[in-house]
Order: C-alpha cells, then structure tokens, then sequence
C-alpha cells in the first residue's frame, strides 16, 4: 500500500481521540455523576451536531494531513530509487524489485526473466564527441528499454552504461524477443554515432520444491552471458539458461546484489 494511502487511513482512526477526549473531559466535570456509559449517551444525544462537527472536522484534518506526509514520503522514497539521467529504478531500486520477484517466483513458481543491456563502444561516444553525447545515448537506451516495458516489468540503470530488464511470468522464448526488440530500437537512432548494445539473458521456470534459485546465482548467470554477447563481437544477444540449479541458501549477512560481479565486468 502507498504511504499516502496508509498515512491517511492512520489518520482517520487517529482523529477518533477528538471526540472522544471532548467526552472524557466532560464526564471529569460530572465526576459526581454515576453511570458512565449511560451519561456518555446522554451528552451525544444532547449535543449530537457538535460532536459529529468535531469527529468530521477532525476526521478531515487528519487524513488530510496524513495524506500531504505520505505523499511526500513515496516522493523520497520514489526519488532513492530512481536514475537522475534516465528516470529508470537505480540498482537499489532494482535490488529491491528482483528480491520482490525471487519471493514471487518461490512462492508461486511463475517463470521470471534477467536481462543486462550493455552499451558497445560509448567510451569511443565521449571522447569523440563529449559526455553530453553520451548522456544522451544513454537516455536513448533508457527510452529504448521504457518502450518495451509492460506494466509488470522493471527497467533499471544498474550502473555506468549498463542496464537491466526484470519480467516476470515470462518464459525463455519470449524474453529473446524482448531482447531483439531492445537490441534492435538502440540501434535504430538519428545521431552521428554509431550505437549498439549486447544484451545476456536467462530465465528460470518452475522447480522442484527442494530446489532453489537465489538472486545471487541469477545475476552472477546473466552477467556471464552479457560477457558472451561482448565476447562475441557485441551487438547481439546470449543466453545463459538457468533451471533446476541448486543453491544452497547463505547463512552470512545481506549484501547489495550483483556488486563482485559487476565490478568484475567493469574491469574486464
């Protein structure tokens, strides 16, 4: 639920205390009445316009207010999450979307697709013509991806020139088509350069129940097949299949997903 939506319902069960603080200092000013349920139906009864203006009045103050607080909260915490030049999720962002759907799939088994989008050559971009032309190759591939994206889906900028697609209930067949038309809209473009992208893929699809696949081992798989698609000469697509693997569940700490292998293939 949207904080918005949950700082609002608060709120609302929140802006009860009013008119029932405004009863529990009425009956300390009858402390000499007896019967208090029955002298608190008798002040509703007696003055039942005032308490309805203050449990209302209250009512849409809180919600309003809590509202205003939740909204600005999704704001931050949508701004966290998201790239500055692309407007796609960053890798926290991304981090947090794939554990999401690592949980979906255990739970319910539906097929989930990995997809890494590397960019060839835009290094050659910026010191031939600028970072800003590079900025906005980036963005292309960013519109590129976007175009492609169904609701479920997630598109991010996991770092550099470097991209990730997550869909789930999507099966290995349909996820290279998703590729291609990714590869194919980076490539088709209007600009001076030459602009090409190598794309890894894998999936996973429904296991045994003592089988598992955690999130570590899907990225560390489609890295490895990103690094094919380069290995290959780039502009292209390669699939790394992955099911029925079994990984042995980590006993030590949580840590940022993909970060070794990333920096690996940056180096490389």
């Amino acid at each position: 639920m949207p904080r918005r939506h949950a700082y609002a319902l608060i709120g609302a069960v929140l802006s009860a205390g009013a008119p029932l603080g405004l009863l529990v200092i009425r009956r300390l000013q009858h402390t000499a009445i007896s019967g208090w349920l029955e002298h608190t139906i008798n002040q509703v009864a007696a003055d039942p316009i005032g308490y309805a203006y203050v449990g209302i009045s209250t009512a849409i103050a809180f919600v309003l207010f809590g509202f205003l607080v939740g909204r600005q909260t999704d704001l931050l915490a949508e701004l966290s999450e998201s790239d500055v030049l692309t407007g796609l999720r960053n890798a926290r962002g991304f981090s947090h979307r794939l554990e999401d759907e690592m949980s979906r799939f255990a739970r319910y088994h539906e097929p989930l697709a990995l997809l890494f989008v590397d960019l060839d050559g835009l290094k050659q971009i910026n010191d031939r013509y600028g970072h800003r032309a590079g900025d906005v190759a980036l963005r292309h591939v960013a519109q590129s991806i976007r175009a492609e994206l169904r609701r479920t889906d997630t598109g991010a900028r996991w770092g550099g020139d470097e991209f990730a697609i997550l869909a789930p209930n999507t099966s290995a067949p349909a996820a290279n088509a998703l590729a291609e038309r990714v590869r194919s809209l980076v490539a088709r473009q209007d600009e001076p350069w030459r602009l090409t992208a190598s794309i890894g893929l894998t999936s996973i699809d429904a296991t045994p129940g003592d089988e598992r696949i955690d999130s570590a081992t899907l990225m560390h798989t489609v890295d490895a097949a990103l690094y094919e698609a380069k290995r290959q000469g780039g502009n292209r697509v390669a699939v790394q299949p992955l099911r029925g693997v079994r990984v042995p569940q980590p006993s030590m700490p949580e840590r940022t997903l993909g970060s070794e292998e990333r920096d690996s293939h940056q180096a490389s």
